[in-house]
């Protein structure tokens, strides 16, 4: 007896597994009497019969079926194994993590702008997060045809839409053309909507979406950049002067020529004007100091009094600033 029991018993589990698949199936096969059911983690195991769902079980670890999965489906619940032949279902295992998808345009979307006739090319590249949000129509949709679904299957399905959602929300309210990336934000939460609304009839749910960068042919970019740098600066005779000045730190103008004679003449005019800003200053500091050096001399008792002489008139003796001549005793001043 125990020989049968052994011959019969299976074990009913995600046997290929991969990170990357959405669900498996484990079908066309009897679960016999003895068999247990594994789950793991991360995952949900999904018993089907005649395409309804009998039950659903999230616990991970291993169950006997006899005694502890079958009292639990909601008609098969009565059933009795036979000595040999088992119970025909399908059971259905179901990732339940949330994948992370990296997209980008294949080729430039034209975006409608007045200042390009043609459209302007715009390419982007961003993640977009999913999950499974409803099994049943999971079942209805996809898995009563496949044996499993990859994540690939579900990025050919976003990607096939994506162009169009983008031109769609890029354009609406009159965002700016040549900054998208100051309204990714309000973007990227335009087409989670939509594409959440597209994936639901298939079971699944849009739980993230995320614009990491917008990119502009190289002729745009150099245009956009030149702009910003003018409003940064403020005009153009100090956007002319910075690009001299970072020319000339960089090395990229040295030598003759033009350029050269050009940053020149425009670094003496600069030191030019800061030596007249200086004699400026200096000359407006000066009357006050003038003043201040002249007034002691008025306060001076001995200012304009005789000077005293070299050399004494009466014995020739030499003076070093005495009043009387140590010599003589003539007096001097």
């Amino acid at each position: 007896m125990g020989f049968f029991k052994n011959q019969f018993s299976n074990v009913v589990e995600w046997e290929e597994f991969r990170d990357d698949m959405i669900f498996w199936k484990w079908s066309n096969r009897e679960i016999k009497k003895g068999s247990k059911l594994i789950i793991r983690s991360g995952q949900d195991a999904i018993f089907i019969n005649n395409g309804k769902i009998e039950g659903i079980f999230k616990d991970e670890g291993e169950f006997q079926i006899e005694s502890e999965i079958i009292p639990f489906l909601s008609t098969l619940k009565g059933f009795k194994f036979g000595f040999n032949s088992g119970m025909r279902v399908e059971v259905l295992f179901v990732n339940t993590k949330e994948f992370t998808v990296r997209w980008g345009t294949q080729s430039p979307i034209l975006i409608p702008t007045p200042q390009l006739p043609g459209g302007l090319p715009v390419r982007a590249n961003g993640t977009f997060n999913f999950k499974v949000g409803d099994y049943m129509t999971l079942i209805d949709k996809i898995a009563g045809i496949k044996q499993s679904y990859l994540v690939e299957d579900v990025k050919i399905r976003i990607t096939s839409v994506l162009d169009q959602l983008l031109m769609k929300w890029i354009s609406k309210e009159g965002k700016d053309m040549f900054n998208l990336q100051a309204n990714a934000v309000d973007i990227a939460r335009g087409i989670r909507e939509d594409l959440d609304m597209q994936v639901m009839d298939d079971g699944l749910t849009i739980t993230g979406f995320q614009v990491m960068s917008f990119n502009y042919p190289q002729e745009i970019q150099d245009m956009i950049t030149k702009n910003a740098s003018y409003e940064m600066i403020g005009n153009l005779q100090k956007y002319q002067q910075v690009s001299m000045t970072d020319g000339i730190a960089s090395g990229k103008v040295k030598g003759g020529g033009a350029a050269a004679d050009m940053a020149g003449m425009m670094m003496g005019m600069n030191m030019a004007n800061e030596m007249l800003k200086n004699m400026n200053q200096n000359q407006q500091h000066q009357p006050s100091q003038q003043n201040q050096q002249s007034q002691p001399q008025h306060d001076n008792p001995n200012a304009g009094g005789q000077k005293k002489p070299n050399f004494c008139p009466n014995c020739g003796a030499k003076n070093e600033g005495a009043n009387f001549c140590p010599n003589c005793g003539q007096k001097l001043g």
